[in-house]
């Protein structure tokens, strides 16, 4: 039989959003962009796409982008003491328009809280290898989960002109960067919230992105990042979605009968520059929280001065859940555990009691 409906609802909150998220990765016009500096409080509706234009961007790795420009859209307002902002950071091949139906008022009550949805570098709207004018493609230089907290930090600091965050957070890659900002920045935030996140890859999650990345490169359609329009790759979908949830889930919900049709829209899928695939790829094969300390995650969340609430699924098979626990353990964290079906798309299938969580949260 088909999706149940609880499924299609997660489908279509998660999966569009988390695997195929690019359909908006179009910058927003020059003439919808505010200058650098421009209050928070300017006359610009909840939700519109802004830009925050930074001219150089220096990486960890010693390279620059240049120009340089973060994507952002903020809801509610920021109070007098400027102590009410919470940071959302983008997944993996996500942008802020996939975030806009799923966080404000779901997540985050945007009557209480000033809320900053910001796009990470590589997603099509931020800093690109598809629409960086001086470093297309794979001339693109290649940028770490870090590289985005450092553009983010410029974004609270220079532009909207807040000192300290109420709440990082972030769901997948954005859950990466939650934990980023946790270690590297511990004065920064109040609370952090990661969610189907982790500190560092596990083997499993090593395994995973390597091989989208070499299916990515081996595609000779994809040309070594020369291709021209937007291409079908499928082995990379493939792959990709695979690891979204787990085969019983999967089985029981997409039957024969609709598998072939189901595949196509799948492989079909090409919303996403592969590009701009390529190097948030790379960006999370990097990711590790604790390589300052050789790996060793306690000696991380001893750096941790926020409180947090960490969120992993129990079945998930894109992000593995075990770093996420051990580091829960040793900075006493909050650990709240999903044990549905669904896998890394728990957070669509299990949104109330998410929600709950959150919001509880949040408020100690």
């Amino acid at each position: 039989m088909d999706a149940s409906p609880r499924v299609r609802i997660a489908l279509a909150v998660l999966v569009s959003c988390i695997a195929f998220a690019a359909a908006c990765a179009s910058p927003a016009p020059a003439a919808a962009r505010p200058p650098v500096g421009a209050s928070p409080r300017a006359t610009v509706a909840d939700g519109a796409q802004r830009m925050a234009e930074f001219g150089t961007c220096t990486l960890e790795s010693g390279e620059t982008i240049a120009p340089c420009r973060i994507g952002y859209r903020t809801f509610g307002k920021l109070d007098a003491a400027k102590s009410n902002a919470v940071l959302f950071s983008t997944w993996f091949t996500g942008t802020t328009e996939k975030l806009v139906d799923g966080v404000p008022d779901k997540l985050v009550d945007t009557k209480k809280y000033y809320l900053i949805l910001v796009d990470a570098i590589g997603d099509g709207v931020s800093s690109s290898p598809s629409n960086s004018p001086t470093q297309a493609h794979l001339r693109f230089p290649k940028f770490t989960i870090r590289d985005m907290v450092a553009t983010q930090e410029r974004l609270v600091r220079d532009v909207l002109h807040i000192e300290r965050l109420h709440t990082v957070m972030g769901i997948s890659m954005g859950g990466m960067q939650a934990f980023e900002w946790a270690v590297s920045r511990p004065d920064a935030m109040a609370h952090v919230v990661s969610i189907v996140g982790t500190p560092q890859l596990a083997s499993q999650d090593m395994l995973l992105w390597n091989a989208e990345l070499h299916a990515l490169e081996a595609d000779v359609t994809y040309a070594h990042g020369e291709y021209q329009g937007r291409p079908k790759i499928r082995t990379v979908q493939d792959i990709h979605t695979l690891m979204l949830m787990t085969a019983a889930q999967r089985s029981s919900n997409i039957s024969r009968s609709a598998f072939p049709a189901w595949l196509e829209q799948v492989e079909s899928d090409t919303n996403f520059d592969w590009n701009d695939w390529h190097r948030q790829l790379e960006a999370m094969l990097a990711h590790d929280v604790a390589a300052r300390w050789g790996g060793n995650l306690e000696e991380a969340a001893h750096r941790v001065k926020a409180k947090m609430l960490l969120v992993v699924a129990e079945q998930d098979q894109m992000v593995n859940p075990g770093p996420a626990k051990l580091f829960a353990k040793a900075a006493h964290a909050r650990l709240e555990v999903l044990g549905g079906p669904c896998g890394h798309l728990a957070p669509g299938c299990e949104q109330p009691a998410l929600a709950r969580y959150v919001r509880t949260f949040m408020e100690e």
